[in-house]
């Protein structure tokens, strides 16, 4: 296997790459407050024409919505910074002469990251 790898041009990609992780998770994080917010004033329904009382549809859609999204959104995190590492530990492991390692941190990154959810959705 030939290798032809300008660690200089490797740098420039995760840069850019960890900078778009970043907006990616402020969206994220946004949404964390966005939804349950707006879940908040979606109001209930009341058939006395008072206000309501528990979580009316609106509401529960949002917070159905959040904790779909909240699984997929931690993934894509997960999987992003898997793949920057593996991809600067092989770039190391390159520039260092190692090209085993440098395999073996590719294969490293490219396995499924295991993520643990204390909870679906913060209210």
């Amino acid at each position: 296997m030939d290798w032809d790898i300008k660690p200089s041009d490797v740098r420039g990609v995760l840069s850019r790459t960890g900078t778009a992780a970043e907006g990616f998770q402020k969206a994220s994080k946004a949404l964390e407050t966005t939804l349950p917010n707006a879940a908040k004033h979606a109001g209930t329904l009341s058939f006395s024409g008072g206000e309501g009382s528990g979580m009316g549809p609106i509401a529960a859609a949002l917070a159905a919505l959040m904790a779909s999204h909240n699984v997929r959104l931690t993934f894509i995190g997960a999987r992003t910074n898997a793949s920057i590492k593996g991809a600067m530990d092989a770039t190391t492991a390159y520039v260092n002469g190692n090209l085993e390692q440098a395999a073996n941190a590719q294969r490293e990154a490219l396995k499924t990251p295991q993520v643990v959810f204390l909870e679906a959705i913060k209210k």
